[in-house]
């Protein structure tokens, strides 16, 4: 025990310097993204939402909704992105290999029949086995294709848009009718060619629909769903918008996100054997642009928002959230050369570093001083100090991070209105260090091991 003493300590005290730099870190992006959404909230009032909506100028989006097995939902799906404010837009639904009967149940709904359709494969796809077209409804295209994944059928999708942006969007999400106008308002005007931006995505779960538009928000009876609403607000709210004030947004949820068609082409699309395909792009258009000495902007936007399902039993979460963090991996290792490598600017120089140490080993690192730092106070090893250090270090400063968030929303955009929603999230903004947040931990563990044994599988969800 004597010979261990000095490693264990050391490892104590490597564990407080490791969340210290965390907790500073998240300080930083906290500060940038009160500012910034305080200016964009003085701004929404002057955003021009009817002139680009009423513009013959307004550039078409194609919109493509990868579709596995979503029967139950595709039909609410589509007549949300049918009641969307946007002047030119179509709608490319791909039915990738769906098995529960989504193909008939479109084919039925919107009278569609097979059409003849040249097919010209930019980017490589899984066989496509037929086209379904409805004159009288010009701007709906459904495929049929052999499965390949969301990668897959997004790229298919990307193949036959006509349009110069696409956004993906998730067959089991709502829109709210202006969002893909607020995404396009920083695309026209930026001096700097956007090459993707993205909007929030909030929970759905819980909330009355009703034709395609969500029309009661409330919170849902599950109380796992209570927590991810709580970790949503505060990964969207001032995590994500805190990477854009500084130009470093590498991740942007494939939920919903718009791209400029060519340049998605010109980096060969979507990774059809990636874990988290919606970073590897966004990865992939950082480096084609840094690599080549190319102006332009990736866009993280506070406002739009998109309405999804998420899970609702542990089983279900901890496959998602090992997926993600699978997915970080496979990102981080593929595109290893942008670490330290000054050629990719602050990208290479501290985010990329950051997500290496922070998040990817960060479950590592968490969970074993979760059991360590206990163990070693019992036994004598550590100061009371010390140990009060690293509790608030690890459990306090997250309660403050995430009560943090769910004012922030309620003092900015007010999505739940009523005082008993601000009054519960609270709560479970507390609860959720006290033992949600370490379940996570241990998922995001089991990722980093499963992944390091060479298994790197698409776990599917079923959401809601």
């Amino acid at each position: 025990m004597k010979i261990l003493a000095p490693f264990i300590l050391g490892f104590n005290y490597f564990v407080g310097i490791y969340y210290g730099l965390f907790n500073a870190i998240y300080s930083i992006l906290l500060c940038l993204s009160l500012i910034v959404i305080l200016i964009y909230i003085k701004r929404l009032k002057y955003a021009p939402i009817k002139e680009i909506a009423l513009s013959p100028e307004t550039p078409p989006v194609s919109i493509l909704i990868a579709a596995y097995n979503e029967k139950e939902v595709i039909l609410r799906t589509l007549e949300s992105v049918f009641s969307i404010n946007y002047p030119f837009y179509d709608v490319i639904v791909i039915n990738d290999g769906s098995e529960d009967g989504t193909l008939e149940l479109l084919i039925k709904r919107f009278n569609l029949k097979r059409i003849d359709m040249v097919y010209r494969q930019i980017l490589k796809t899984a066989d496509v086995k037929g086209f379904y077209y409805n004159e009288d409804i010009p701007n709906l295209l459904v495929i049929d294709k052999v499965r390949g994944g969301k990668a897959d059928a997004l790229n298919c999708g990307i193949n036959m848009s006509r349009s110069p942006y696409v956004c993906t969007f998730d067959a089991d999400s709502v829109l709210e009718p202006d969002a893909i106008i607020r995404l396009m308002i920083p695309v026209i005007e930026s001096p700097v060619p956007v090459v993707a931006c993205g909007g929030v995505v909030r929970i759905l779960n819980g909330s009355k629909t009703d034709h395609g538009t969500v029309s009661e928000i409330r919170l849902p009876e599950k109380r796992l769903v209570i927590f991810q609403i709580v970790e949503y607000l505060r990964a969207f709210l001032f995590g994500r918008v805190g990477w854009d004030t500084i130009h470093s947004t590498v991740i942007l949820s494939g939920t919903f996100t718009l791209f400029n068609k060519a340049t998605l082409i010109k980096v060969g699309g979507f990774h059809t054997r990636h874990l988290a395909e919606d970073m590897d792009i966004i990865v992939k258009l950082h480096k084609y642009h840094l690599k080549n000495k190319l102006s332009y902007r990736i866009k993280f936007i506070s406002d739009p928002i998109c309405w999804t399902e998420v899970p609702e039993d542990l089983k279900s979460l901890g496959r998602q959230r090992r997926r993600w963090h699978m997915g970080l991996i496979q990102s981080l290792i593929e595109h290893k050369e942008m670490i330290f490598n000054p050629t990719y600017g602050r990208l290479g120089l501290f985010v990329f570093p950051y997500y290496l140490f922070f998040e990817m080993l960060g479950p590592v690192i968490e969970f074993a001083g979760y059991i360590v730092v206990p163990l070693s106070y019992l036994v004598g090893l550590l100061s009371t100090e010390y140990f009060i250090l690293f509790l608030t270090l690890a459990i306090v400063y997250g309660i403050l991070l995430s009560t943090t968030g769910i004012f922030l929303e309620e003092f900015t955009y007010k999505r739940y209105p009523g005082w008993t929603h601000l009054f519960t999230l609270l709560i479970y903004g507390i609860l959720e260090n006290l033992g949600y947040r370490q379940i996570n931990s241990f998922w995001r563990l089991q990722a980093t091991i499963l992944y390091m044994c060479g298994r790197k599988k698409w776990e599917y969800v079923r959401q809601g």
